[in-house]
């Protein structure tokens, strides 16, 4: 008898183990397209990322580089204050963007420019993305708002 309560509390245990794998497994792959990591201009140029990789890319819009297209297309330079990687986006841009402004877009690198497919912008006059914040702090051009 108590050989079979063994067995089968090893059989439940051993069940359960691989529908918690699989779960994993499950969500991990349903995932994989939702996890966009964020990458600093300077990151960029210095590992460029595979065409086929979607990440974000965030800093200050350099100024004298917002140019205005046909249509909703819009291209400009973001700049952390080492490395300057230029933006193509078609599409309305949100209000508060503008040149030395904090932005962060989502897209992909190809042939030297990066085609964003979102472009998000401070939504206030003080606030900037943490990882803008950080990515101009290692380059020490970093200058905290007026009004703190």
């Amino acid at each position: 008898m108590k050989s079979l309560k063994k067995q089968r509390r090893v059989q439940v245990i051993a069940v359960t183990a691989i529908a918690l794998i699989l779960a994993t497994g499950l969500i991990g792959y349903a995932m994989r397209d939702g996890i966009n990591f964020f990458r600093s201009p300077s990151q960029v140029m210095a590992e460029p990322p595979a065409p086929s990789e979607m990440f974000r890319i965030g800093g200050l819009v350099e100024e004298g580089t917002l140019v205005r297209g046909e249509g909703e297309t819009v291209s400009f330079s973001v700049t952390d204050g080492g490395a300057s990687v230029p933006v193509r986006y078609t599409g309305v841009l949100p209000d508060l963007f503008g040149e030395n402004e904090g932005m962060v877009g989502l897209g992909r690198y190809e042939d030297g420019v990066f085609t964003a497919t979102e472009i998000l912008a401070k939504h206030d006059e003080e606030y900037m993305p943490k990882e803008v914040v950080d990515a101009l702090k290692e380059q020490g051009v970093y200058q905290e708002p007026d009004g703190s």
